[in-house]
């Protein structure tokens, strides 16, 4: 019985080691495992790829700023009283469209008539001194008195000359205009009732006056701005104060405006730094012609930095997936081959991304047509 086994067992060993020798082929080779992110490109695909060699381009960031819209100190204009006495009419309200010259309150001072009266005795005494002058020229060529008489008189009509244009001085300082003094010399009525007008064309913004009250000089009663032009004013961190510069061209975002396209130029940037905060304060001068943009209104400000020099590829070359960015980069053996590498990449600029990590200047990668070879690879990928 065991003999049995055993030729049985060599019987079957010589019948695979005939069938093998039958055969007359070796074994087939294992295929050895290639790497999914890389395509082999057939010419037909090749011609749809257009190359490009990483070089540095150049890129400027964005700089995204919290703002404030604000009146445009240059055209804005706080009112006070010319002279110490009591409001008597209010003719502007908050809000109201004022021109240049236009009253808006009147006040009585008491201050005001006296300073008129100290004026009117100044002129009359001019008028006895031009008189007297007059005078003592006729009685000097009558040689009824001498020269130093004429002189003396002379001078005193040069001391009442001074004191009229000092009183008169003292009128305009407390508000009133040359014709106001021209009719007071012609009329000689006094009048202690003066208004209170605007400087500026504008919107009054702010208005602390009733009436009654009694005001004096150091009081601002009325403010009003021109708000045809506003500011947006920033505060610039330390660290990026470098990246910018006075005359660019700065974006505006608004919440109350979101559709609405707002451009301006940076007009100044502070030469000190805020001790407390570490920032530096900008701002933007921007048109407000239909007074959308109002005082105090939260913004944006989106502002371009100055140009840096860095590697960067176009934005047709990146391949996105997920949250992560891919380029083909060709190889340097083989033509013919690209492989998918990630890349880190940042702003991009006027059709580039800045490239901060996964290639180096001088590699060839595909500028146009990645789209094609992504599809290539995802085919190859569901056909294996």
């Amino acid at each position: 019985m065991l003999r049995t086994v055993t030729i049985r067992t060599a019987a079957l060993a010589c019948g695979l080691a005939l069938g093998l020798a039958g055969c007359g082929e070796p074994p087939p080779p294992v295929a050895a495992p290639t790497d999914p992110d890389t395509i082999v490109v057939a010419p037909e695909l090749a011609a749809q790829l257009t190359l490009a060699t990483v070089a540095k381009v150049e890129i400027r960031a964005t700089l995204r700023v919290a703002s404030q819209v604000k009146v445009d100190e240059e055209r804005v204009t706080r009112i006070g009283a010319p002279v110490t006495g009591r409001i008597t009419d209010i003719r502007a309200q908050l809000g109201s469209r004022v021109q240049a010259g236009e009253v808006l309150a009147t006040i009585n001072s008491t201050e005001l008539g006296q300073a008129q009266l100290g004026f009117l005795k100044s002129a009359s005494q001019m008028q006895l001194q031009t008189r007297a002058v007059e005078r003592a020229k006729a009685l000097l060529a009558a040689d009824v008195i001498g020269t130093a008489e004429l002189q003396r008189r002379e001078a005193e009509l040069q001391s009442a000359e001074a004191e009229m244009r000092a009183a008169a001085d003292q009128l305009r300082v407390l508000g009133m205009s040359r014709a106001a003094l021209d009719k007071l010399a012609a009329t000689r009525q006094i009048s202690s009732v003066t208004p209170i007008t605007a400087t500026l064309t504008g919107t009054v913004i702010e208005r602390k006056v009733t009436p009654g009250q009694v005001v004096q000089p150091a009081d601002a009663l009325f403010t009003v701005a021109d708000l045809s032009t506003v500011w947006v004013v920033a505060e610039v961190p330390e660290q990026q104060s470098g990246l910018i510069r006075v005359g660019e061209q700065v974006q505006v975002e608004l919440p109350a405006l979101p559709t609405r396209d707002i451009v301006g130029l940076l007009i100044f940037i502070s030469d000190i730094v805020n001790p407390e905060t570490r920032t530096i304060t900008i701002r933007t001068q921007v048109r407000n012609a239909d007074r959308a943009l109002k005082p105090a209104m939260l913004a944006t400000m989106l502002i371009r930095s100055t140009p840096t020099a860095m590697p960067g590829v176009p934005v047709a070359a990146v391949v996105r997936n997920g949250t992560r960015d891919y380029v083909y980069v060709q190889s340097a053996q083989d033509p013919r081959s690209f492989r998918l590498r990630e890349v880190q990449l940042g702003t991009e600029y006027e059709g580039n991304r800045a490239v901060v990590e996964g290639l180096r200047e001088g590699e060839t990668i595909v500028a146009e047509g990645s789209f094609h070879l992504n599809n290539e690879r995802k085919r190859r990928e569901q056909g294996r």
